[in-house]
């Protein structure tokens, strides 16, 4: 058999096999709230990266407080967030931004990140999930489904990465996301195996690339998943997302949504408010409506806020966005 037959093979055969051990594995979707309920309009979740709120207060009742006062249901949490609140040492504090560090002070500071890197290695693997289970029944009696956790564990060891699978599959959540890349991609997914759930792959311009196809990353594993963000699809290549969500729909497990222009515009591949870029957002979710795909369609608020805005505001309106359009 030549190389080249031999690659389409296997990728054949991650393909049907990927929808039957993604079954088997964690299937949170069918459990989360009906359709047409909190933020679900036309069977689509529609949720939001706690990312999004990254200029507001973010503790894990902040974010509770901000997804009841805009009727949001579902998450993908960042990592930070609950392990803030489960306990986990504290990183060293960061140097004043654009400030100028003499070597001492390098120096230092790397010696203080080192310390505090170790200190988190020992608490996640020494971890006992109490104060987890604490923080899924906050979120649970809020009405809040968390379907990702962001924990990035693509380079931590290997016993803080079996901590991460197993904190997100306590706070509920079917997947941990990582930014896509060959080597996240050839490891996290044997550990998504072992834990029965998703390793999801995020990405930014990757895929405006050369050469970069997203077949090639899921291959290494059936429990890969894209966490594929349309907006930086679209912007880095101009190319309508529809084509590869058609493609791939069975190997999406979340999208991050936001409105970007196009490749070619002027000025390209920039951040707009929802409307006033040329992403096309509307085709996207009436695609997922149409085919009832399980897809989580995630708000990620990159654009500037508004003098006289805040995050919260505009996180509301774009979830409002999302519902005029599938309502």
């Amino acid at each position: 058999m030549t190389q080249r037959n031999h690659s389409l093979t296997r990728r054949n055969f991650i393909r049907t096999t990927a929808a039957g051990t993604a079954a088997l594995a964690f299937a949170p979707f069918a459990a989360c709230s009906p359709a047409d309920s909190g933020s679900t309009f036309g069977g689509v979740h529609i949720g939001v990266i706690t990312y999004s709120w990254r200029s507001m207060a973010s503790t894990a009742q902040d974010i509770i407080n901000y997804c009841k006062q805009g009727n949001i249901t579902s998450l993908e949490l960042m990592g930070p967030v609950a392990e803030e609140f489960a306990g986990m040492p504290p990183s060293a504090p960061r140097p004043p931004r654009g400030a100028e560090l003499t070597e001492e002070e390098k120096n230092a500071y790397q010696e203080a990140s080192q310390a505090a890197a170790q200190k988190q290695k020992e608490w996640r693997v020494s971890c006992d999930f109490g104060k987890y289970k604490e923080l899924k029944k906050m979120f649970d009696e809020a009405g809040i489904h968390i379907h990702t956790v962001k924990f990035a564990p693509a380079n931590w060891s290997d016993e803080e990465t079996d901590y991460a699978f197993k904190a997100a599959k306590v706070l509920g959540a079917g997947a941990v996301t990582n930014e896509i890349g060959d080597k996240a991609c050839r490891r996290l997914g044997k550990f998504a195996e072992k834990h029965g759930m998703v390793a999801a792959y995020h990405n930014h311009s990757q895929p405006g690339e050369p050469g970069f196809n997203f077949e090639d990353f899921l291959a290494h594993s059936p429990a890969n998943k894209l966490n594929l963000d349309v907006g930086h699809y679209f912007g880095s290549t101009g190319l309508h997302p529809n084509e590869l969500i058609e493609k791939l729909h069975d190997r999406i497990y979340s999208i991050h949504i936001k409105d970007k222009t196009g490749k070619n515009a002027d000025p390209a591949n920039t951040n707009r408010s929802w409307g006033e870029g040329d992403t096309p957002l509307a085709d996207i979710l009436g695609l997922i409506k149409k085919n009832k795909w399980p897809i989580y369609a995630d708000v990620e608020l990159e654009y500037d806020i508004p003098e006289g805005s805040d995050a919260q505001t505009e996180i509301v309106k774009c979830v409002e966005y999302c519902k005029n359009i599938l309502s």
